[in-house]
C-alpha cells in the first residue's frame, strides 16, 4: 500500500503536569519491540502534542493528560501507524507482536476495543484486497454511528484512496451522529474532498509554475503546450517512488520521440541535495521540478495529493484525462487522440 500523507497539524509541546483526574494510562507488552521509542501524536486536533514513549524489553507504561475523547496515533519503527482512542481516566492495555502490529489487541475504552475487534475479524482473511477492506470498513461504519473508530476507517479506507468515491464518502458521513460530524477530522475530510472534486477527471488541470534544477520556471502551458502531459508526484524520501520511477523510465523510453507527449516530475522534497541525488540515482532524464516546501507545497494542495507516488495525465486541451495511469492507459488515451 502506498505511504499516505498524514494530513494532521501536530504541534510539539512539553507534557506538563496536570489534574490527575484527567490522566489516561497506556500500557503495552509487545513481543519483538525490545528497547525502542514509540511516538504518540494527535490525529483529530484535540490532542496537539507529540509524546515519546520509551519501551524496555517490549514493555511500556505512559500517562497522558486528556480533557475529552480524542483520536491519536502510535508510530512504531518510524513507519507503522496504529490508532489509539483516548479518554480521561481510562487505562488502556496493548498486547501483540511486532510481526503483526496491525493486529494488536486493546483493552480499555470502548473505541479501542471496537477497533481491536474490527482488526481481528480481518486477521483470518489472510491478505484481503482493498475492496474487501472497504466492505468491512463500511459494515462497521453503518453499525457504529457514534464511534470515533468510524472516522478513522472512513479516512483510511475511503478518503485516502487513489480515486475516492465521493458519493460513498458523503453517504457514510451522513450516517454519523452529530457529535462525530463536528469532529475536526470530518471537517478536514470535507475540505479535502471539495479540493479533490476540483481535479477530477474532465476538470481543467490547475496552473503551476515551478523551478527545475537550473532554477528555470516550468509551466504546463510552456514547453508542454498542446501535448499530453504525464505529471508524476514523488519524493526522494518515499521508498515507493523508486519503484514508480523505474516504471516511468520505460514510459519515457517509449514516448520520448513522440512530439505530442511530455513528462514532468514534481517532487515534495525539502532537501535540494537529496532531490538531485535521487534524480541521478533513478536516472530521471525527463523534466524535474521542486519548490522544496515538501507536502506543504501549493501544488500538493492544488492537485489534492493524498499519497505518493501519484501521477496524473493531462490532455493537450488542459483537461485531466486520468489519475494513476499505467503504460497501457497511456497507449489507449493517446491512441484515441491519434484516431480522431
Amino acid at each position: 500500500m502506498k505511504k499516505k500523507f498524514v494530513w494532521v497539524a501536530c504541534l510539539v509541546a512539553l507534557a506538563g503536569c496536570g489534574d490527575n483526574s484527567k490522566e489516561t494510562s497506556i500500557q503495552g507488552d509487545i513481543k519483538g519491540l525490545g528497547n525502542d521509542t514509540i511516538y504518540l501524536y494527535g490525529a483529530d486536533g484535540n490532542y496537539e502534542r507529540i509524546d515519546t514513549i520509551i519501551a524496555k524489553e517490549g514493555k511500556f507504561d505512559h500517562t497522558v493528560q486528556i480533557d475529552t475523547t480524542t483520536s491519536a496515533i502510535l508510530l512504531f519503527n518510524h513507519t507503522t501507524q496504529v490508532p489509539v482512542f483516548l479518554n480521561k481516566k481510562e487505562n488502556i492495555k496493548i498486547q501483540g507482536s511486532t510481526d503483526a502490529l496491525e493486529f494488536l489487541t486493546f483493552e480499555g475504552g470502548a473505541a479501542n476495543e471496537e477497533y481491536s475487534a474490527f482488526q481481528q475479524t480481518l486477521k483470518g482473511l489472510g491478505k484481503p484486497s482493498e475492496k474487501v477492506w472497504q466492505e468491512k470498513a463500511e459494515e462497521f461504519i453503518r453499525s457504529h454511528h457514534t464511534s470515533p473508530v468510524s472516522i478513522y476507517l472512513l479516512n483510511t479506507y475511503f478518503v485516502q484512496q487513489t480515486n475516492p468515491d465521493y458519493t460513498k464518502i458523503d453517504t457514510l458521513i451522513e450516517l454519523m451522529s452529530g457529535t462525530l460530524q463536528d469532529n475536526p477530522v470530518i471537517e478536514q475530510i470535507k475540505e479535502s474532498l471539495s479540493k479533490a472534486k476540483n481535479v477530477a477527471v474532465g476538470r481543467t488541470a490547475p496552473y503551476f509554475s515551478l523551478p527545475n534544477a537550473k532554477k528555470e520556471m516550468i509551466t504546463r502551458t510552456g514547453e508542454f503546450k498542446d501535448k499530453f502531459l504525464l505529471i508524476h508526484f514523488w519524493a526522494s524520501w518515499n521508498e515507493q517512488s523508486t519503484e514508480a520511477n523505474a516504471k516511468l523510465r520505460k514510459i519515457n523510453r517509449a514516448y520520448k520521440k513522440n512530439k505530442d507527449f511530455g513528462m514532468l516530475g514534481i517532487s515534495f522534497d525539502v532537501n535540494r541535495k537529496a532531490w538531485k541525488e535521487a534524480i541521478k540515482q533513478d536516472t530521471l532524464t525527463w523534466q524535474q521540478v521542486c519548490d522544496f516546501n515538501g507536502i506543504l507545497s501549493d501544488i500538493a494542495n492544488q492537485y489534492a495529493i493524498q499519497s505518493i507516488p501519484t501521477n496524473v495525465l493531462i490532455k493537450p486541451n488542459g483537461q485531466i484525462a486520468a489519475w494513476n495511469v499505467s503504460d497501457e492507459d497511456i497507449k489507449r488515451i493517446v491512441a484515441k487522440k491519434d484516431a480522431n
